[in-house]
């Protein structure tokens, strides 16, 4: 088993003033990893999806793949076009879904659970958001906004 280190920082000084930042996450347990580069096209398409092992959604085509929902601890999808952006859609099996804008360059890092993955770690509503009712996430999927758009997906799983 290995250890995933994550290293995020910014480096930003104003008028001399530092304004940097880095953290460091390990994500221990590490035993498989997918990073794929894929094409994002104008047509929503599915670009990860989970299911439990003995599921039969594990045969559904996703373009980054398809995995285990309760060992998956480390999903980052950047964007590397550089004009475009991406949108991406999370639905949980509840079928709530929230959508979010990933501009060129940019990346989006969904945060699983050290240990479940990512079991009952979505929700979306209309409003707001009174009652806890966090549900597994299903699947991500993606739509380039004017034309095709290289995306890079990285997954780490227990």
């Amino acid at each position: 088993m290995a250890i995933l280190k994550v290293k995020l920082s910014e480096q930003l000084i104003i008028e001399n003033q530092d304004y940097g930042s880095e953290n460091i996450l390990e994500i221990s347990g590490i035993n498989e990893i997918v990073k794929r580069c894929v094409t994002v096209t104008t047509t929503e398409t599915g670009l990860i999806g989970f299911a439990t092992a003995n599921s039969t959604d594990l045969s559904k085509s996703y373009l980054a793949g398809v995995f285990d929902e309760d060992e998956v601890r480390y999903i980052r999808i950047t964007n590397l076009d550089d004009t475009n952006h991406i949108s991406l859609t999370c639905r949980n099996e509840s079928n709530d879904e929230f959508q979010l804008v990933v501009d060129y360059g940019h990346s989006f890092f969904y945060p699983c659970d050290n240990s479940g993955g990512v079991v009952d770690t979505m929700d979306a509503k209309d409003g707001a958001i009174t009652t806890k009712t966090l549900a597994d996430l299903v699947d991500i999927t993606a739509t380039a906004d004017t034309s095709s758009c290289n995306v890079e997906v990285f997954v780490g799983s227990a």
